[in-house]
């Protein structure tokens, strides 16, 4: 049975997403892509991010979902969702997984705190999404990831990013909006969107099942990290059935439930410390992929962190013009990589020679 498609916000006269009848039995692609079972297998990854809060700023979070019932807190109005997108996001980074379905979330122990940062039907400002950055840090999220995606900042933006990152919260965004439509237009030339494109925010760039950012989807600038966002199944804001969504938000959710892995694994680290083991972990790549194990098992003499002091380098700057972009895109894609069963494999290989490669300092 065909997945019905999440909304990320609902169109003028729209009804609120209804639940779905469909139910996604198999292993999602992007779970084999992340190697997710090897993880949860490992010692650090069996916490399942236990004691760790995640924020997830969107459109709201059903508090009443099956698959993560008993572990959302909500802020305000925001324990329901007429979209759904805030409620997949959810899903993707926390979401127990049930009888006779093979889909979870990466960290199905963590809490989710559900904070608004659009209005009911998913139309985001930069008011709103400063506001919800500002809850979240304020109700003591260890992690935030924020959906939207937007084409300008602010000054309470800024200044939101700051508070939460002083209060030690990893701030994870969206490094472009969610593909709209049929994606059959030409996608808008590459350019920052906020808050990702803040320094202070570890921004996510979602790519396939060929391992490349896809076709006729909004291109940013920049991006620290890559993770699967095209195609992927997750729940909704009511009933057992599954939906599909695509966009650099739930790549996001990717790597938030990944943060929550760590944190819980390695509570001594801070949140920047966090953000450097995600990246100083990732499989080599002109935009590094996420690699869950190794960001949750990988360890140094004499330390807890896989990395001693945050990361210096500059985040990945993407190409400009449409010819360098199309070559940009052409770096991303994964060589001779045709179906998600070949990624998986690529992916785990690659994630097994990391883990074997030894560090700077010997370990």
């Amino acid at each position: 049975m065909k997945l019905p498609v999440v909304p990320s916000a609902l169109t003028a006269g729209a009804a609120c997403t209804k639940a779905s009848a469909a139910v996604a039995k198999d292993v999602p692609w992007e779970q084999r892509a992340l190697g997710l079972d090897g993880t949860w297998a490992s010692s650090a990854g069996r916490t399942g991010g236990s004691g760790v809060t995640v924020a997830v700023v969107d459109t709201g979070v059903a508090a009443g979902a099956a698959a993560l019932e008993g572990r959302v807190t909500a802020v305000g109005s925001a324990g329901t969702d007429c979209v759904g997108h805030g409620t997949f996001v959810a899903g993707l980074i926390a979401a127990a997984q049930e009888p006779g379905v093979r889909f979870a979330g990466v960290a199905d122990q963590a809490r989710v705190l559900a904070v608004r940062g659009t209005d009911e039907r998913g139309a985001a400002t930069a008011g709103s999404v400063a506001a919800g950055i500002r809850s979240a840090a304020k109700a003591g999220a260890e992690v935030i990831v924020v959906s939207p995606a937007l084409n300008t900042g602010s000054e309470d933006l800024t200044a939101a990013v700051a508070s939460a990152t002083s209060k030690d919260a990893l701030v994870i965004a969206a490094a472009a909006p969610d593909p709209a439509g049929s994606g059959t237009a030409s996608p808008p030339a590459p350019r920052d969107y906020w808050p990702a494109s803040d320094p202070h925010v570890l921004s996510v760039l979602d790519v396939d099942a060929k391992g490349s950012h896809p076709d006729n989807a909004p291109m940013p600038l920049r991006a620290d990290l890559t993770a699967p966002g095209d195609g992927v199944v997750g729940i909704g804001p009511s009933g057992k059935g599954h939906y599909i969504g695509s966009g650099a938000s739930l790549a996001s959710a990717y790597v938030a439930g990944t943060a929550a892995l760590v944190r819980a694994a390695h509570p001594g680290l801070s949140a920047e410390e966090t953000a450097a083991r995600l990246t100083g972990t990732a499989y080599p790549a002109d935009v590094p992929r996420l690699d869950p194990y190794a960001a949750v098992t990988s360890v140094r003499q004499g330390a807890t962190a896989a990395v001693s002091a945050p990361a210096t380098e500059d985040p990945v700057h993407l190409a400009t013009d449409p010819q360098a972009t199309a070559a940009g895109r052409r770096a991303l894609a994964v060589t001779s990589l045709g179906a998600a069963a070949v990624l998986a494999v690529a992916w785990a290989a690659a994630a097994a020679r990391l883990r074997r490669k030894p560090s700077a300092d010997g370990s």
